[in-house]
Order: C-alpha cells, then sequence, then structure tokens
C-alpha cells in the first residue's frame, strides 16, 4: 500500500476534531476521517509533545484545541465546531443505518416465527398447540 502524505493542516484539524469531542475514540474518529487509528493516535501524541513543549517555555498551562473564543460551543472555533459538528452527524448516520438494518432483521425473524407453527416438527397444519394444565 502505497504511504499517504496529509498536509499539516489536515492533521492539526483531525487532532483538535478529536479532543473537541466528548467521548470520541480514536477508532471513530479515525474511520470518519479515512485514516487508520495508529495514524491519528501518532498525530495526537505528536501534538501533545508539542503543546507540553510550548506550555513550558511560555510557563502557562495548556489547552490544546481550544480558541478561548467568548460564546463558542466548548471555546472552539467556528471551523473546529463544524468538524465536530460533521463528525457526529456522520456517527448518528451510522448508528441510524445499523437501527435501519436491525429493523429489517427483526421484521424477518418475526416473519419467520409466524410461519413456525405450521413447520414445528411433529404438528399438522391447523393443528392446535398443547395446554399445559
Amino acid at each position: 500500500m502505497a504511504r499517504k502524505n496529509y498536509t499539516d493542516e489536515f492533521r492539526r484539524q483531525a487532532v483538535d476534531l478529536y479532543r473537541a469531542t466528548p467521548g470520541a475514540t480514536l477508532r471513530g474518529i479515525a474511520a470518519d476521517l479515512g485514516i487508520s487509528r495508529h495514524t491519528l493516535n501518532d498525530w495526537v501524541r505528536a501534538q501533545t509533545a508539542t503543546a507540553g513543549t510550548a506550555a513550558a517555555t511560555a510557563g502557562g498551562a495548556s489547552h490544546p484545541g481550544r480558541t478561548g473564543g467568548p460564546g463558542r460551543r466548548r471555546g472552539l472555533s467556528p471551523e473546529d465546531e463544524l468538524a465536530a459538528l460533521r463528525a457526529r452527524v456522520a456517527t448518528l448516520q451510522t448508528h441510524n443505518d445499523e437501527l435501519v438494518a436491525e429493523q429489517a432483521k427483526l421484521v424477518t425473524e418475526r416473519e419467520i416465527l409466524r410461519q413456525a407453527p405450521s413447520i414445528s416438527r411433529g404438528r399438522r397444519t391447523g393443528e392446535p398447540l398443547p395446554v399445559r394444565r
């Protein structure tokens, strides 16, 4: 497989998206972006190391992925907020597709179970079920 080259901007946005999405997993964000989990993990580690050295030289606390703008959702820039919302929509669409597939499976199972009395072993069609007393 050919090695893919990603821009620094894409890498930064991917890490910001991961950090800004509550409950996000590396696997989930990487799948949404079409990259491997290990690649995203490497980027997160690299940016954390870079942010850690920058914070140490600045003498202040580091808040990676935060811009601190007043009135913004969780302090994100509009671009980061849009990216986070798009990732959330993609996650919800995937979940919805899974639910639709599960519903179709249940409908099929229900139809099979409706036909089960007529094909049950040892019984004739139309014969009532035995009642235990």
